[in-house]
Parts: C-alpha cells; structure tokens; sequence
C-alpha cells in the first residue's frame, strides 16, 4: 500500500512538473515583445515591431493561442503549487499557515529585487500579493472555488469593459462638460498605453538603449511603488486564476488523476470554444487599424472569458500527451524545467534583458516581432538543456533552494546524495 501511494504521489509531482515546465517556456512567448521593445508594442503591434506580413501573423498567432493563455496557466499552477504547500505542511505537522506566509513575503522581496533590477515586467510581487490572499480560502470545496474564481474574473472584466466604454464615449455630444473631461482623460491614458501613436516609444527607446544605472534609476525613482499597483490592476484576476488552480488541483485535474477521454474531451472542447471569438476579436482590432481603445478592450476584457477556458484546455493538452504521448526524454526534460520554473523565469529575465538592453547587445527595437522567435526558441532549449542535468546532481534548482531555505529559516541539503 505505501509502495502504491508513493507512487500515486510521485505521478501527480511529474504531471503537474510537465504542465509547468510547458508554461514557463510558453510564458515567453508573450513576454519577449516586453523584453525587446517598447511596452505598447506588447499588446499592439501598430505601435512597434511591424503589423503587416509575417510580423502581423506572428500576432495574430500569440493573440490566439498564447497571450493571456499561458499568464493564465502560470497563474492557475500558483494556486495548485500553493494549495500543495499547505497540505504537505499541514501533513508533516508544520504550521501551515506559518509555511505559507513565509514562502509569500519571500517571494515578494525576489519580485521587487527583479522588478527594480532586472525586468520591469515582474510578476513575482503580484503573486506573492495574492497568494497572501490563498490561505483563507484552503478548505474550500472545488465547486466553492471556482464560483469565488469565476465571481472574481467577472469584476475584473466588467471593470476593464468599464474603462473601455468610458474612453469610446468621450467624444458622444450631450455629456456634461465634467463628464466628458474624465472620459476624455481616460482616452488619453489608453492612447499613451497601448496606442501606435504612444510617446512611450521614444523614451523607453532611448531609456533601454543606454546604461545599466539609468535603467535602475529610471525604476528605483520614477516607478517605485508600480509593483504594488499591478495589485489595483489586476489583483482580481490573478486570485480568480489562482483560485481556479485550486479547484483544479483539488479535484484530481491537473494531478492526472481523471480518464484519458476527459482530458482529450476537455482539450478540444476549449479549443473549439474558444479559438473562433480569439480569432475574431484579432480581426476586431486590426479593422480598426489597432485603435488604442479597441485594443485595450480586446486585450483585458472582451478575451479573458476564452483566455482562462483556453489555458485550461492547454492543461488538459499537456495532460493528455503525458498519459498518452510519445517522447519519454523530452518528457523528462520538460518535467525538470517545471520543477526549476522559478529558476528558469528569473534566468529568462537576465538573459532576454542581456540581449536586448543597452548594458548588454544593445538588440533593444532592433528586432521585429517575427524576428522575435529564434530568441524564443533558443531559450527553451538552453532551458531543456540545463534543467535535467542539474537536477540530476542537486534536490533543487538554485532558486528554489534559496527560496525554500530562506522561507525555513535554515539551509536545506542541495546536493543529492
């Protein structure tokens, strides 16, 4: 019986490995046009990087099948990866509650040492601010969970969508002249975030085609408490993801613990579902030649509902090919890459923000968004190529040891015996 368990326990580790290893290499995807151009060319291309031939298809596709889909499967294996935490705590006789807290104010300092002197895109300090949040909801039921996930992910929508109509009527006639100042405001902002015409591109040209210094201190004193404000942001969402994750980890989902049929069902079903209203809403937004407004809807309202329904389909894929699939070495390799996902996220920021920054090739606005891919590619093979071998001689990948380490209070054994 204990032989069974362990290694019952030992399948469920390597599932939910594999679909996090899959998730940090996808995560990439979105995030590589933050890493090599202004931050209005990340959701619009019109604004950077080129919107027409291969560049526009190379949009088309992560609009599609990755941008906000892997941000959502990230988020949805936090919430599984923390309820795991709290139960392995709470069945070693630990404090839970002391385990959790200490893993997540951790975690916050990683995330502001990353934002502040690596990459301003962290979303480290976001996850440690809502996995504060996780611990009240630990003994909730699957169903319980995904109703707080799917009540949180609503707000979060009506609120964008709210932004958004507020902007598209700022020219309506008939407002009052209050009224349609702050409308107009809005636009304003919407215009300089996510618009081609944004006067951020020149100033984030010039700012990451110089030195290291500049870039810190362009953080350090005009964006210091921007970490705690991505909380105002998009704290609904990222709990209501994390919340799903939970569901999803408790009842047997993402551990592999359902039948082949349901995992393929699931697969295509939100493949299905989702990929048609993606695909129109990518054409949405190029007919209006990339409006800033349209943009913005488009990006953080109109399709998170097909965004989270893909990322779970994307699980249910990745799930499916690790009971089914061929390719047991790739396996292996991907399942070591989630067991170091921590590692390879934060060496994905230094060496992106290497290649790309004035301090290092200085490739900043020098690579269109077709061009982007051989990057991507590159690094998920330094990611596979690393992660197993290090594994194979150490317990954990090096952050994850001075994460697990410092969260303990004592120095945990590296080395493998």
């Amino acid at each position: 019986m204990t032989t069974i368990a362990a290694s019952s326990a030992k399948h469920r580790i390597d599932t939910l490995d594999i679909v996090r290893g899959i998730a940090v290499m996808g995560i990439l995807v979105m995030n590589i046009a933050a890493f090599a151009m202004p931050y209005p060319a990340y959701a619009n291309p019109a604004a950077y990087g080129g919107d027409s031939g291969a560049n526009l298809a190379s949009w088309v596709f992560n609009f599609i099948l990755f941008d906000g889909k892997m941000r959502g499967l990230f988020s949805i294996l936090f919430g599984a990866s923390t309820l795991l935490v709290i139960e392995r705590a709470t069945d070693a006789g630990r404090s839970a509650a002391r385990t959790h807290y200490a893993r997540m104010i951790v975690l916050l300092g990683f995330g502001l040492v990353h934002f502040y002197f690596i990459w301003w895109g962290d979303v480290l300090v976001l996850y440690a601010l809502c996995g504060m949040l996780l611990y009240l909801f630990r003994n909730r039921s699957p169903r319980a969970l995904t109703r707080w996930a799917i009540a949180l992910l609503s707000l979060s929508i009506i609120s964008f969508a709210a932004t958004g109509l507020t902007a598209t009527l700022a020219d309506r006639p008939g407002l009052p002249a209050a009224t349609a100042q702050g409308f107009a405001e809005t636009r304003t902002v919407l215009s300089s975030e996510f618009g081609a015409g944004s006067p951020k591109v020149d100033s984030e040209l010039r700012l990451y085609r110089s030195d290291y210094a500049s870039i810190v201190d362009s953080r350090l004193s005009g964006r210091r408490w921007e970490p705690f404000q991505s909380l105002l942001g998009f704290g609904l969402e990222t709990v209501g993801l994390m919340l799903l994750g939970m569901a999803l980890f408790r009842s047997g989902f993402l551990t592999g613990d359902r039948t082949i049929a349901h995992y393929r069902t699931w697969a295509i079903r939100a493949a299905l579902i989702a990929i048609p209203p993606l695909a129109f809403l990518a054409w949405w937004q190029i007919s209006a030649n990339f409006d800033a407004v349209r943009v913005f809807v488009a990006f953080l309202a109109l399709s998170v509902p097909f965004d989270v329904l893909l990322a779970v389909g994307w699980a249910a894929a990745i799930i499916w090919w690790v009971k089914v699939g061929p390719m047991p070495t790739l396996k292996a390799r991907v399942a070591a890459a989630g067991r170091m996902a921590f590692t390879n996220y934060l060496a994905t920021s230094i060496i992106m923000s290497s290649i790309f920054y004035g301090y290092g090739l200085g490739l900043f606005g020098a690579v269109s968004r077709a061009g982007l891919w051989p990057f991507v590619l590159g690094m998920w093979g330094l990611i596979l190529l690393w992660s197993k071998p290090w594994l194979d001689r150490f317990n954990y990948g090096p952050l994850e040891w001075l994460w697990r380490s410092l969260a303990r209070g004592q120095v945990q054994p590296m080395r493998k015996a």
